[in-house]
């Protein structure tokens, strides 16, 4: 799998089609980047842009476009509805596929530096990427808005950004982080008042006791208050969940919701979830519908890896399928979990198999990018043995090379190994809580996850052979030994529960 990322640039500028497209043009001048959607709204005077690739090229296209955005954009003369730093007020990185988390951070970080230095924007890292706790939510760092920071940095200490200049030009500042997949949704009301908007916001989002994954306010747009939200967990806060308490929270004030707004892009997930939820579809597996079964239909994404698998190239290995093994074993997890949710009569375990589902594709997303991780990691092993060795110094650098790159040849796979022990986990509670027709399923997904731990550990005892180092191996030995002797017991419960629930 490719290694993919999303980034979803916020512009300040929503009224001048010119200005936006020039923006836009400068991101899609980059090569392997795919411009998705652009969403410019005029009364918050704010463009959205989402943008798809690899890690590389959509941070070179986010770095063109706030450079374009800072000659374009004058902050001095700027006025919307939205909160805002700067020309480009903020830019997360979002992880897709062959992508952790941690690398969407490193991307941040890079391209903060970059543009601290080269444009001399300050900048401030947030969410996943923030330095400083105090920084993790956006609306702590951009609280009073580009006016206040202008009269406050390099005045207050605590303004200081985490790169850049102390020093703000007409561009302002510039927000950049990596996090997780957000769903842009605005609410809007029978009503110009935006007190109420305000009241209703207070009622939803987490800041004020509300629901732990929303974040809103009110503002008024085209003559209307809107309840304007950022979901940042939808599998954890749905969709449907807060619109109905918006409905409920109007009613309270006279007043009805008249339409709602999506701001970029969704998952499908999140719409299913939604439909699920108004058509009480108690009894729903996604595969009813149409398309799920013609895509399922188109075979080569698998066929592909197991044709590079079986070809007579090093990459990829043992490892990349040990990987896979786990994320088949996480998907079916999840399989059960769905099987068990989505049934009238699990209703007293629906609450715990959801979060069962939330664990396991968060862990088969992982496993499923530490298939590419493995085959770039042994790759670059490869690559430092090819280095020269002519002169003292190039072995050296040869030598330090080759430790570096063994040193995450192992850690890779030992991740592996942790993220498979903690499926096994889940399979164990599907198990003894799940649908009892999906029992040789949930047992499945044990034995898949135990195969992923072997194959991984094998991975890691070979490298950790050649690493220097001798204390960080053995630290990787040990945490090998305990995480075996828990699958070891994780799999003999699972199977014990398989034979009594399904008289296997």
């Amino acid at each position: 799998m490719k290694p993919l990322v999303e980034c979803v640039p916020n512009f300040s500028e929503g009224r001048d089609p010119e200005i936006i497209q020039r923006i836009v043009a400068a991101m899609r001048a980059i090569p392997h980047v795919n411009i998705l959607d652009v969403e410019a709204d005029p009364d918050h005077n704010r463009s959205v842009v989402t943008m798809v690739g690899p890690p590389t090229a959509v941070a070179e296209a986010a770095f063109q476009g706030i450079a374009q955005a800072a000659k374009l954009i004058n902050m001095d003369e700027h006025s919307g509805e939205h909160p805002r730093l700067g020309a480009t007020d903020v830019v997360p990185f979002v992880p897709l596929s062959g992508v952790l988390t941690q690398e969407c951070v490193a991307l941040a970080h890079a391209l903060g530096r970059r543009v601290g230095a080269e444009l001399g924007i300050p900048v401030y890292f947030y969410e996943e990427a923030a330095l400083r706790p105090e920084r993790t939510n956006l609306e702590d760092i951009r609280r009073g808005e580009y006016e206040v920071l202008k009269a406050e940095l390099g005045v207050k200490p605590e303004r200081a950004p985490d790169a850049g200049p102390s020093k703000l030009g007409t561009a302002g500042a510039t927000v950049i982080g990596a996090r997780q997949y957000l769903i842009a949704f605005n609410a809007y009301l029978a009503t110009d008042d935006v007190s109420i908007a305000n009241k209703i916001a207070r009622t939803v989002r987490s800041s004020s006791g509300g629901y732990r994954y929303v974040k809103a306010m009110g503002v008024l747009v085209a003559g209307q208050a809107q309840v304007s939200m950022n979901l940042t967990h939808y599998r954890k806060t749905p969709l449907h969940r807060v619109l109905e308490t918006i409905r409920s929270e109007a009613a309270r004030y006279g007043t009805r919701v008249t339409h709602t707004e999506l701001v970029g892009l969704l998952p499908e997930e999140a719409l299913i979830d939604a439909a699920q939820w108004h058509l009480q579809l108690d009894i729903f597996n996604p595969d009813q519908i149409l398309e799920h079964q013609l895509a399922a239909m188109d075979e080569s994404a698998p066929l592909g890896f197991l044709a590079a698998l079986a070809s007579k190239a090093p990459t990829p290995g043992g490892g990349s399928a040990a990987a896979l093994a786990g994320a088949l074993g996480a998907a079916l997890a999840a399989m059960v979990g769905r099987l068990t949710a989505g049934r009238r009569r699990f209703a007293d375990v629906r609450a715990e198999m959801r979060e069962v589902i939330v664990k396991a594709e968060e862990l088969r997303a992982t496993l499923t990018a530490r298939m590419e991780q493995d085959s770039e990691a042994f790759n670059a092993v490869m690559a430092a043995y090819k280095l020269p060795k002519t002169t003292p110094e190039e072995k050296s650098a040869r030598q330090v090379a080759i430790q570096a790159t063994m040193i995450k040849a192992a850690e890779v796979p030992l991740a592996t190994a942790e993220d498979a022990l903690a499926t096994m986990e889940l399979a164990l509670s599907v198990a003894r809580k799940g649908n009892p027709n999906a029992i040789t399923d949930a047992a499945t997904s044990a034995w898949m996850a135990m195969a992923a731990i072997q194959g991984a550990a094998l991975n890691v005892r070979i490298n950790a052979v050649s690493v220097s180092d001798r204390e960080l191996a053995q630290s990787w030995l040990d945490k090998l030994s305990g995480i075996i002797t828990r699958a070891d017991s994780l799999l003999a419960q699972t199977q014990a529960t398989a034979v009594e629930r399904g008289g296997l």
